[in-house]
């Protein structure tokens, strides 16, 4: 055995073991901040300004400082993001508020410079870095405590996922298989039990919040190595793999699902089998692309189509069709609790084709 080892408990790499507390890189945040933001300023300005023109005026002119002092704070610890990963939470959170005081003396300064006339007092610009330092406190404080709360709705979606991915007649089509090779090909039988004791270990180990795309891979090429067995020449897999992508964190069990989608859903429902392509590459420098397609008849994928669009409940459990659904939008589930706005999923089935595109941030 590789490892004699049945459920070990694997330590939390050093990016598991804290982290930002604001991811400011992520377009969602971005949004959010800047449209807050437009709504305090506007908000100010009521208190200031009648109705009409001299309100909107009056509305730009603090935008021209409120927005710029938001955006540099945004860009700023976006681009801090990996030199203040290694501190301690609470070290963050003091730079975060140090970082803010710093953007609301710029923001007074673009004030300044815009309207000259407008008289910025000293404690104009105390004030000002004062409510940014308070807004940023604010902000972080609200990132935690929405992350600790979606922690729950995390876990029950990789549950679910978890139990879709591991059925039972998976198991007991693996171990036939091995039985089936343990007098006539003893080594080929050792290896597809080893590879599903690698596949159920990573599944019942302690979970990462992420892990490698090459430990991903590995993990799906297990899959799949136990499942050529079973199905022989009727399933044909093709890797696209760009090494540099490799070291990217992704959330665990999120290409395995994609596969084993292909071979349920390809493979398995037609007579001469089908072929699975995985294309893993670099999109820029900042995304990769993640593609799995596979070969599907047309009564196949006909079904396949009305099952993902519009899922109807179905009367015979036994379904061929009755996971694809719910194993994609698990998928789709997870993509958007860890990278809010920042992913793309796309699926679509034309021509024979059945495929599952993703773009996911690199960082």
């Amino acid at each position: 055995m590789r490892n004699p080892e049945i459920l070990p408990t694997l330590p939390l790499p050093p990016s598991a073991q804290g982290a930002w507390l604001l991811d400011s890189c992520q377009l969602g945040v971005v949004l959010r901040v800047v449209l807050a933001v437009q709504v305090l300023l506007l908000l100010l300005a009521l208190y200031s300004q009648p109705w009409g023109a001299a309100l909107l005026w009056h509305w730009a002119w603090l935008t021209s400082g409120g927005l710029s002092g938001s955006l540099a704070w945004l860009l700023l610890s976006c681009v801090l993001k990996r030199w203040l990963h290694r501190l301690r939470p609470g070290w963050q959170y003091a730079c975060a508020v140090v970082l803010g005081m710093g953007c609301g003396a710029y923001a007074s300064a673009v004030l300044a410079w815009t309207s000259p006339g407008a008289g910025l007092q000293h404690q104009h610009w105390v004030a000002n870095m004062l409510t940014a330092g308070l807004l940023a406190a604010l902000l972080i404080g609200w990132l935690v405590l929405r992350s600790r709360g979606r922690t729950p709705a995390a876990t029950t979606a990789q549950l679910a996922l978890l139990q879709a991915r591991i059925r039972p007649h998976f198991l007991f089509n693996a171990l036939n298989s091995a039985i089936a090779l343990v007098r006539e090909q003893p080594a080929q039988a050792e290896a597809l039990l080893e590879d599903l004791s690698d596949l159920f270990r990573a599944a019942l180990q302690e979970q990462r919040s992420t892990i490698t795309l090459a430990e991903e891979v590995a993990l799906a090429q297990r899959y799949l190595a136990i499942e050529q067995l079973r199905f022989g020449a009727r399933m044909r897999v093709q890797w696209q793999v760009q090494e540099q992508v490799l070291d990217c964190p992704i959330p665990p069990l999120l290409l395995q699902p994609l596969v084993e989608n292909a071979v349920k859903h390809g493979v398995e429902q037609q007579e001469q089998g089908a072929q699975i392509c995985i294309s893993i590459y670099a999109q820029g420098a900042t995304y990769v692309g993640v593609t799995v397609t596979n070969t599907m008849a047309s009564t196949a994928a006909a079904t396949a189509t009305a099952a993902t669009d519009r899922p109807k409940p179905e009367q015979d459990g036994s379904s061929p069709h009755k996971g694809l659904g719910m194993a994609l939008a698990n998928v789709r589930y997870r993509l958007q609790l860890v990278y809010d706005l920042d992913y793309h999923f796309e699926q679509k089935c034309q021509h024979g084709m059945f495929e599952v595109r993703l773009r996911l941030p690199r960082s």
